[in-house]
């Protein structure tokens, strides 16, 4: 039976285990792997990206793969085709797709209907492959992610909801704190067999006691334009800085997905100083991915 990562729900503790296990394998040997050795993996991007166009070719490449990099505008769905007929296609093709897009149904219809694997590379709701590599990231800091409490601040976006669902999974401690308007939803659904715990707050401050990661992400997001004034006004007061940092755990570090806006919802100070680990989160991008790619598309 096809298996998709679409929310990141998908897998087991046991599984994600294994999966954050390979992937710091495959760090530290990047070219040791051939899983993809020929095969193809269709990447579809219908938004702007950077790291997660940077970290999926790359790494398909390692693994010893041809990446097929697609923009929306040179799809035939762009005309009119159907995501079915798209995702029969590409399922005659390719070892697996790549979705980078807006909404949730186009990524959910096309898994409906391929054959290969399906991956959701973003989507308004979800940013599951992001939440692999900041567990990654946290792993390497404190060995283990059992119990591990890590604080999200700012808008309660698909960033700090897969980190909801794979932190919990991964049984850390994940508080979200988020202005009115802008939190998480209260029935958030956290995947079966998950142990950790989930809590909403609207105080940052409050968020961040006891914390040993502090995350952040933009206030404006792809698509929040119209509504920029409105949504830094509403989040002044949560910036991630020094301040923040000092009343969290002793020695806590700040996350972020990228890309930053210093001076928003980052100080310049952290962002480029040493109490965090933001480009790490970069980098463990591309081995969290390989580490999916080989569990979707070449099983033991």
């Amino acid at each position: 039976m096809t298996r998709h990562f679409l929310t990141g729900a998908e897998l087991t503790p046991a599984e994600l285990t294994a999966l954050l296990d390979r992937a710091a394998e495959l760090k530290g040997a990047p070219l040791s792997s051939r899983a993809l050795a020929g095969k193809s993996v269709a990447l579809i991007f219908e938004k702007p990206s950077t790291r997660t166009r940077l970290s999926f070719e790359v790494g398909i490449h390692e693994l010893g793969g041809n990446p097929v990099v697609l923009r929306a505008d040179e799809l035939q769905s762009s005309r009119g085709e159907s995501l079915r007929d798209t995702a029969l296609v590409l399922s005659r093709h390719v070892a697996a797709v790549g979705v980078r897009t807006g909404g949730d149904s186009t990524l959910e219809q096309l898994a409906a209907h391929s054959t290969v694997p399906v991956i959701n590379m973003l989507t308004a709701r979800h940013h599951p492959c992001q939440a692999l590599a900041d567990l990654l990231t946290l792993r390497e800091a404190y060995g283990s992610l059992e119990g591990v409490r890590i604080a999200y601040v700012g808008d309660g976006n698909n960033v700090a909801r897969s980190l909801a669902v794979l932190g919990t999974l991964a049984g850390m401690h994940v508080t979200v704190a988020s202005p009115p308007g802008y939190a998480l939803e209260e029935d958030l659904a956290l995947p079966a067999g998950g142990t950790g715990s989930l809590t909403l707050h609207a105080d940052p401050r409050k968020a961040v006691e006891g914390a040993q990661a502090v995350y952040t992400d933009v206030w404006v997001s792809m698509g929040d334009e119209t509504t920029a004034e409105e949504r830094r006004a509403a989040l002044a007061d949560f910036l991630l800085d020094d301040a923040l940092l000092d009343a969290a755990a002793p020695g806590a570090f700040a996350m972020h997905d990228l890309p930053a806006h210093p001076g928003e919802e980052i100080s310049a100070e952290v962002l480029y100083g040493s109490r965090q680990r933001i480009w790490d989160q970069a980098e463990n991008r591309r081995h969290a991915q390989k580490a999916l790619l080989e569990l979707l598309v070449a099983p033991a």
